[in-house]
């Protein structure tokens, strides 16, 4: 099975070397190939130095040469591309042999398929940690997505992070919780790193202190699923001692609210850019 990746950008790339990476490390290199296409060829170039990945010489040949595409252009670019990437498939390609998985925000399955004159589609929503190994990548399939299918495409991203499956009207509520909450989780520790600033810790170990205060506890959610978030939160809570002062005090700036409230806004801004 060959993959190609039009697009060599941040997420194109992290998601090439992490799936390089785990084909070499199961042995599979001569069964599975990567083949990149990016506009700056620069791009497309370095990646092909690591094993298993090379470049394509354009579209038509990514396209020609890959049993599932990955689409990791921007969606402004969709519009331009498509019917581009649609004239390369009549033209020999096969569509319905072909499967097409988009990362783009807000283009529907439906829209894509139709697009590109019936292919097979799954929409992908991950996040930016993919380019860490850490990402989070939530997978809607279409109607003539096979389970094989289907299992390729999720190995990919299962290389970068973690996978769900959704139906897609779940993606606009995947992209405000999985899809921006990085940014949340930025600002969050942003203002830890400028508290201990204020507070006489140089920015250097507030940076360390907050960024590895959040993983761990991150951590905690992940491995311990048979226990509440908030139960974790009454937990560190000792009656009368300091970290139940500065929940309280979170509480009184509706913390949690704000949270949601973010939330909110994030999927409804997804429904409307949808097509």
């Amino acid at each position: 099975m060959n993959i190609g990746i039009l697009g060599a950008g941040n997420m194109g790339g992290a998601i090439a070397r992490g799936y390089a990476s785990s084909i070499v490390a199961t042995e599979r290199g001569e069964t599975v190939r990567i083949f990149v296409y990016d506009i700056d060829a620069s791009k497309a170039k370095a990646l092909a130095e690591l094993p298993v990945i090379s470049a394509a010489a354009d579209e038509a040949d990514l396209i020609a040469k890959s049993d599932v595409v990955i689409l990791a252009i921007k969606p402004q670019m969709f519009d331009e591309a498509v019917p581009r990437l649609a004239g390369m498939i009549s033209d020999g390609a096969g569509a319905t042999e072909k499967v097409f998985a988009s990362i783009a925000a807000g283009v529907g399955i439906g829209w894509l398929s139709d697009a590109l004159g019936g292919a097979k589609v799954i929409r992908v929503m991950p996040n930016t940690p993919v380019m860490v190994g850490e990402g989070m990548s939530a997978l809607a399939r279409g109607e003539s997505i096979t389970d094989a299918e289907f299992g390729s495409v999720a190995e990919v991203f299962g290389s970068v992070g973690r996978v769900i499956e959704v139906s897609e009207d779940a993606l606009d509520a995947v992209t405000g919780i999985s899809g921006s909450s990085p940014a949340y989780a930025y600002m969050y520790m942003q203002a830890l790193i400028e508290s201990g600033v204020r507070h006489g810790l140089s920015e250097r170990d507030a940076r360390l202190l907050a960024a590895q205060s959040t993983l761990g506890a991150a951590k905690m959610v992940m491995e311990n699923g048979d226990v509440s978030v908030e139960r974790m939160r009454v937990n560190v809570c000792s009656p009368g001692g300091t970290t139940i002062e500065a929940v309280q005090a979170l509480e009184k700036g509706d913390f949690m609210d704000t949270v949601k409230r973010a939330v909110y806004a994030c999927v409804e801004k997804s429904k409307r850019m949808g097509k």
